[in-house]
């Protein structure tokens, strides 16, 4: 007869706190994250080599039993073929892990129906919060969700206003009206009069679109609504728009894509039609994706600091989830910077 293999035994918080040489209650803070007990930082990092050399697991369900909670957080983004959002998940799952946190992520590709249907996902209790890139939802949409406990961080556009709902609405921005501007005032500066757009008719696209009315009416300069093109914020679409374009009498000089993706397929427009960036037509765009370095010329683009962006909304969440966050809901505002390059 066989002999039975003997089980080996799993290692416990017990056995985790033995091995650091503090109390199971220690362990219990520091696994987690628990933000009313302060445990010093060498403590924290004894505790955590010793969960690393035992190879102790964390129960994560009687964890959520225990505390309520799921430990899970959504992201809402719509489009993860934009390389936006790649760098931007980065950052969100690296705060969200540093504090314990599983991330899962909905790609809604900007339709208001998938919007929806995330939302009503995560009020069944699959998460405990949420970072949401929406184009269509509104704070209203997100009343029941905050409702129910379900913290809510928003990617916004522009700063908005929450005083209209007394909740804990929080909204993290990048000023995309004056980052616009910063662009297009850098390409009037180098002479250009006749400056085109490539639009995106939802998310930011209204406010970049803002941003570069501004810049050419503070230079005296009129706005031509045919220079202004919708390219939906996709590469395919910033082709054909800047076919329009070029197809213009007289062409522009030099054109403002509200994103790299757009930039992009503009860029391969250009040489299609035998010309050359900067020399014939100047190209700027938005959001400073990694292939923006790598292709010839190298793109002149407004960075939003992806990462970093992505870090801090997680922050905003965990902070609304440990009960540390003011009780009114916040807007922050995020930095953003003019990348020159060659193409400008």
């Amino acid at each position: 007869m066989a002999k039975a293999t003997p089980r080996v035994k799993k290692p416990t918080q017990s056995d985790v706190a033995k091995r650091a040489g503090v109390s199971q209650a220690t362990v219990s803070y520091v696994l987690n994250d628990n933000p009313v007990f302060s445990v010093p930082v060498e403590t924290r990092q004894r505790i955590l080599d010793a969960v690393d050399e035992l190879g102790y697991i964390p129960n994560g369900a009687a964890r959520s039993l225990r505390t309520r909670k799921t430990y899970t957080i959504a992201s809402v983004i719509p489009d993860i073929t934009n390389p936006f959002y790649p760098a931007f998940e980065r950052g969100v799952q690296e705060s969200a892990e540093s504090h314990g946190y599983d991330l899962i992520v909905y790609n809604t590709s900007g339709v208001a129906e998938k919007e929806r249907q995330c939302l009503r996902s995560v009020q069944q209790g699959r998460v405990d919060g949420v970072i949401g890139v929406f184009f269509h939802l509104t704070a209203r949409d997100l009343v029941a969700l905050l409702e129910r406990g379900i913290a809510v961080v928003r990617l916004e556009a522009t700063k908005k206003d929450g005083s209209k709902y007394d909740l804990p609405l929080d909204n993290l921005y990048v000023d995309n009206v004056a980052a616009a501007r910063t662009a297009v005032d850098y390409l009037i500066g180098h002479g250009h009069t006749r400056i085109g757009m490539l639009d995106g008719q939802r998310g930011p696209g209204r406010a970049r679109v803002q941003g570069y009315h501004q810049a050419l009416a503070q230079h005296g300069i009129a706005v031509d609504e045919d220079l202004i093109r919708d390219g939906d914020f996709r590469e395919d679409g910033g082709y054909r728009a800047m076919r329009e374009l070029l197809g213009l009498s007289p062409r522009p000089t030099a054109v403002f894509a509200a994103n790299d993706m757009m930039a992009m397929g503009a860029l391969l427009t250009v040489r299609e039609a035998g010309l050359l960036v900067p020399r014939d037509v100047a190209l700027v765009g938005f959001d400073d994706t990694p292939f923006t370095k790598l292709v010839t010329p190298s793109l002149t683009t407004v960075t939003q600091f992806q990462e970093e962006l992505g870090r801090r909304a997680a922050e905003m969440l965990i902070e609304r989830l440990a009960g540390t966050a003011p009780k009114r809901g916040r807007n922050e505002e995020m930095p953003y910077e003019l990348i020159v390059r060659e193409s400008a």
